[in-house]
């Protein structure tokens, strides 16, 4: 085997790239697609509808729902919330999730909020509790509820 899945994950998919390492706790519906060394912490649960790309770490107490798009060398920190319906009710679901796509080398801080539909630029960097309520662009740094830009990346080009 090529990868690492702790004997207390429940890990469904065999979609694992090379190295990627799933943590105790972890949940991850058949379907998802996880890249090559990526680091999937304690308590994470990804569904179905999911793709993460190679050397993405995702701390513990994170949620991927279905429509959400991880791409290369991204960073989730600990209990960071994606959502994926705007106008959730019990059991009323959407025809189709709402897609949110995290580019190439973005960091998502502790506890920040990521509602659907978003866009979060490469190398963009969501400070811990933001609360992003509209796509961001690249290299930019935001903080605060709701998320404002308040600096950039540039240095990272």
């Amino acid at each position: 085997m090529s990868f690492f899945i702790h004997s207390h994950a429940l890990c469904e998919t065999v979609k694992i790239g090379k190295n990627t390492r799933v943590w105790a706790f972890a949940h991850i519906l058949p379907k998802a697609v996880l890249g090559e060394d990526c680091n999937i912490c304690d308590h994470v649960f990804i569904e179905n509808d999911v793709i993460i790309g190679d050397r993405v770490t995702i701390k513990c107490g994170v949620q991927i729902w279905d429509g959400i798009t991880i791409q290369d060398d991204v960073f989730i920190g600990p209990n960071a919330t994606f959502t994926n319906d705007k106008y959730p009710r019990s059991k009323v679901y959407p025809d189709e999730f709402l897609k949110t796509v995290v580019k190439k080398g973005a960091s998502i801080g502790a506890n920040a909020t990521i509602l659907p539909g978003i866009v979060i630029g490469e190398n963009a960097m969501v400070a811990a509790g933001a609360v992003v309520t509209k796509s961001i662009p690249d290299f930019a740094i935001v903080k605060g509820n709701p998320a404002k830009i308040c600096g950039s990346n540039e240095a990272k080009k």
